[in-house]
């Protein structure tokens, strides 16, 4: 930082907010009190009349030496870093800072473990929404910038090389369109009870523009389930919902129904309450492409939030589910059971 006269400071940039007075004493004349220039700014040729008339004969600015980037400049580089595919940028920079939005309706995916390594190289940072949630088109997602006013570029080079080469975050479009619901228990196919398991299922899918075109009560036999998955995968649908059998008891057949279908099992299991006794797993279907089929725990018929709302969003945009995923979950995977429900603007799944 060093004292320049107004007319060698452009190029430079301000150390501090310059206050403007106008009295408006002339017909017309606006009335006006407030900063000018925002510390930050880097003087322009322009500036140097309204700095003079404002009184400034000289101006404490930071030197833009060799190897050092201008906090404007910076961010549009940390943006890059962060938008890609169904994202775009607030545009430009506002007091150093670029936000990124979300580009079209789908799920948000964040690499944490990159976000993470940005993260960790000094002066620079990226806060974002948690990922694996739904978004519209026009939400905040992230926000992006460098700490200091000009920072030196082997800190930006090096937050560049901890991102990987690939963008942190992306909106996935949701792709699948059909889906069959495969309501077990005996009781269901007697006609004993309803089925008020498939009308949620139909609801809590529609939402992502899925739509449920087979619906099936094949009762609790492993062998019925099972014949019931494969009429699902022969139709051609983008996902199948086994509903209920899914606990440890005896005659709860479902998880080793969806295995005699020939189901490539993620896990059995999630660290989630409610949903823990959820089954993920892929089905071989036509031409070749994996068909998610989910055994969905009981809780879902009755609690709004439960695992099958963390895993939907991914699942409907057509993003593989790994186990690895679901271990994730544990951390936030505990919902408080509110009296009023608010999710998913409460602590479940973050």
């Amino acid at each position: 930082m060093r004292l320049v006269r107004t007319e060698d400071a452009v190029g430079h940039v301000l150390c501090h907010d310059m206050t403007q007075i106008l009295t408006g004493d002339d017909p017309g004349a606006p009335r006006f009190k407030g900063p000018r220039f925002r510390k930050g700014h880097v003087v322009t040729p322009d500036d140097v009349p309204v700095l003079l008339s404002m009184g400034k004969r000289s101006l404490y600015v930071f030197e833009l030496e060799p190897g050092m980037v201008h906090e404007d400049d910076a961010a549009a580089r940390m943006a890059a870093l962060v938008a890609g595919p169904g994202t775009r940028t607030s545009g430009a920079p506002s007091e150093g800072k670029i936000n990124v939005l979300a580009d079209r309706d789908g799920v948000l995916l964040v690499d944490s473990a990159r976000l993470a390594a940005v993260n960790s190289v000094d002066e620079v940072m990226v806060a974002t929404r948690r990922g694996g949630f739904p978004v519209r088109e026009g939400d905040l997602l992230a926000g992006t910038r460098v700490i200091p006013l000009v920072i030196a570029e082997e800190r930006l080079a090096a937050a560049e090389a901890a991102a990987g080469g690939a963008p942190l975050l992306s909106v996935e479009p949701y792709r699948l369109r059909t889906a069959a619901v495969i309501a077990t228990g005996s009781e269901v196919a007697s006609g004993l009870i309803e089925d008020r398991f498939t009308p949620v299922m139909v609801e809590k899918l529609a939402a992502y523009g899925i739509e449920t075109v087979m619906r099936a009560t094949p009762g609790d036999e492993r062998a019925d389930v099972a014949a019931a998955i494969g009429e699902a995968r022969a139709a051609g649908v983008d996902l199948v919902l086994c509903t209920g059998g899914m606990s440890v008891d005896p005659d709860d057949n479902t998880p080793g129904a969806i295995r005699a279908a020939g189901a490539r099992v993620v896990a059995y299991g999630a660290p989630v309450l409610p949903g823990a006794m959820l089954l993920v797993g892929y089905l071989g279907g036509p031409e070749g492409r994996e068909v998610p089929v989910l055994g969905v725990p009981g809780c879902a018929m009755y609690s709004r939030a439960t695992v099958l709302d963390l895993v939907l969003p991914r699942i409907a945009a057509g993003v593989e589910i790994r186990r690895a995923d679901l271990v994730a979950l544990g951390e936030g995977g505990l919902c408080l059971g509110c009296a009023e429900c608010a999710f998913p603007h409460c602590p479940f799944g973050r």
